[in-house]
């Protein structure tokens, strides 16, 4: 098992049943997860911030740092390699509020609430989700069979 490190504002799509997409400290961030088991393709987004109006110039050179720019992006490759939307499992962890800034940014709870918008035109469905709280989290998704765990502080589970 190989181990594909999609790193903070990146996104990564396998069709290697070898392969293991996971990623790290997640705290406000969210990693969106996408598994298509018939066509045997997984993609995973590790998306920062929820709306590249902020970063205009940013979200040209890095679009997967934004959810509005970043998760079409994902879904796009994941069609790309002959994935359909009707078989598509999707996942979704992080989004974590892990300082307190007395609410004044709380970009977790933005990044989540861009997200459910997204997801909502687009008329997509959470099979399961880890989000919110005040603890950073790991994601993993194994491509050959879209099993999904999340690591967080007292252990391991599987969504």
């Amino acid at each position: 098992m190989r181990a594909l490190t999609v790193g903070m504002g990146e996104l990564a799509v396998t069709s290697d049943p070898d392969e293991l997409l996971v990623t790290y400290a997640l705290g406000s961030c969210i990693a969106v997860m996408v598994h298509d088991p018939v066509h045997h393709i997984a993609g995973m987004i590790h998306y920062m911030l929820p709306d590249s109006t902020m970063a205009p110039e940013k979200a040209g050179a890095r679009p997967a740092m934004f959810a509005d720019t970043g998760v079409p992006r994902l879904f796009r490759a994941m069609y790309e390699r002959s994935a359909k939307k009707t078989d598509l499992v999707v996942k979704v962890v992080g989004g974590a509020k892990l300082y307190d800034d007395n609410g004044t940014f709380d970009i977790g709870r933005r990044n989540y609430v861009m997200l459910r918008k997204l997801f909502w035109k687009a008329g997509v469905t959470i099979a399961a989700e880890d989000v919110g709280g005040s603890v950073p989290r790991t994601a993993r998704l194994w491509a050959a069979d879209g099993r999904a765990s999340v690591t967080k502080p007292g252990g391991e589970v599987q969504l």
